[in-house]
């Protein structure tokens, strides 16, 4: 009775000890979820206060509308207007490292645009002659700036 005993206290302490791996386990894929998705959030955020900054640009307006804690903001100088570049989205991202975050990239395209359809004619949607500008944002952050473990990218086409 005694041998059962103690054979059925090992066995509880077995699935202890493994119930502990799982827990365990399962907190640290919960940490990397939560670490790639903050990467995300602040890459997008860095992407939409690009947008408004660039509609700030555009429309000669004042850019303290443009509400988010983002250090990298693109200037009007930043803005890459020439089409010849071959810019590629995937090597700029590569180039970049979590102690450089967050970086931003903005081509001006809608020069680069060939065709007869409207917006490559620089017609507005009702056919007016108003330009369509159109911009490339791709932009890099990371989920923390102190302890950063995750990295995102995002590549938006912007319309005005």
């Amino acid at each position: 009775m005694l041998y059962i005993a103690l054979i059925m206290l090992i066995l509880l302490a077995l699935l202890g000890v493994v119930g502990l791996q799982v827990v365990g386990m399962q907190e640290r894929m919960a940490a990397g979820y939560r670490a790639v998705n903050l990467a995300f959030q602040n890459a997008e955020g860095t992407l939409r206060s690009n947008e408004c900054l660039i509609q700030a640009f555009e429309d000669r307006t004042d850019t303290s509308g443009c509400a988010g804690a983002v250090e990298a903001v693109v200037t009007e100088a930043d803005i890459n207007r020439r089409c010849d570049e071959g810019f590629d989205t995937s090597s700029w991202v590569a180039n970049q490292n979590m102690e450089g975050a967050p970086a931003v990239n903005v081509r001006q395209i809608d020069q680069c645009v060939v065709g007869e359809s409207p917006v490559a004619m620089g017609l507005g949607p009702t056919g007016n002659v108003a330009p369509i500008r159109i911009y490339q944002i791709t932009t890099y952050n990371v989920d923390s700036t102190t302890n950063h473990t995750s990295a995102a990218a995002v590549d938006s086409i912007y319309k005005l």
